[in-house]
């Protein structure tokens, strides 16, 4: 018997409407950008999982000699069609890779804590034993995933913005324009730190009485598009259980790269795995 919850997730990714938010996502972060230039070599086969709207398409297409996008969302394969149509996309689950051959690329991609919404655990599993065997000896996993303790969140503003803002209403005075900046900068910065610790105090209420946050593997509801049945867990528990399908740890890195990570702060790690010839 299905669980509605992995069925409305299906059904949330599959909504015209969320395909289309995907569809116009066009970025890297630093931490992806670091670790897919210095683990995914020029000319590599490359296994993009829960491609989504292709957002990770363009670059990791253009350092492969074979690139294949795969995403459980119709909606979603169609959109990459559209945007990408001399490309290879599939609709398929990544619970299920057997129409691929073994040791068919050097690198499987599942950004974008795609493989939190392999559900239930049993299908990671399956996902992981699939991507171990259609990775060549050497090949690389990498793929991120929510951490189950996040639960401060770090002030944050957009100093280039303020700038901008700065430049706008004095262009010709550098003293006024630095002292306008100044101005702008103390204000925005009590705001984030206002802002961050309300939203901090939230999840504070909501996720250390859990299971989840104590054990530190576990599921609660992203309320992503209207709610999503999500896994979270903690480094150690990854680190464990991808090490059981016999992949190699190499780096854990946080999504909030070029900062440091914090095991109470950090929302989501990405993780590089080898299958060791």
């Amino acid at each position: 018997m299905s669980d509605p919850r992995i069925d409305k997730n299906l059904e949330i990714y599959s909504a015209p409407d969320v395909a289309a938010h995907y569809a116009t996502l066009n970025y890297l972060s630093p931490c992806e950008r670091l670790l897919f230039e210095m683990y995914i070599p020029e000319g590599s086969a490359i296994l993009d999982l829960g491609v989504g709207g292709g957002r990770t398409t363009p670059f990791l297409s253009s350092r492969a000699s074979h690139y294949v996008g795969l995403d459980y969302s119709s909606s979603m394969v169609e959109r990459c069609h559209t945007k990408y149509p001399d490309l290879q996309f599939r609709v398929g689950d990544a619970a299920d890779l057997s129409t691929f051959p073994d040791s068919q690329f050097d690198a499987v991609v599942f950004a974008y804590n795609g493989i939190d919404f392999v559900l239930p655990a049993s299908s990671r599993q399956r996902c992981l034993k699939h991507v171990f065997r259609v990775l060549k000896p050497g090949g690389v996993l990498i793929f991120s995933s929510h951490n189950a303790r996040a639960i401060l969140v770090r002030p944050s503003w957009n100093l280039e913005r303020l700038q901008k803002i700065a430049d706008g209403l004095v262009p010709n005075s550098n003293v006024q324009r630095g002292v306008l900046l100044a101005g702008l900068v103390f204000i925005r910065r009590v705001l984030a730190l206002g802002y961050a610790g309300k939203s901090s105090f939230v999840r504070m209420i909501q996720r250390l009485p859990t299971r989840t946050f104590w054990s530190g593997d576990g599921y609660r509801m992203d309320p992503a598009h209207g709610g999503l049945y999500t896994h979270y867990s903690v480094p150690r528990r990854v680190v464990s259980d991808v090490r059981a399908m016999n992949l190699r740890s190499v780096r854990i890195l946080g999504d909030d790269y070029p900062k440091a990570s914090h095991p109470l702060a950090t929302d989501w790690y990405y993780y590089v795995f080898e299958k060791t010839p």
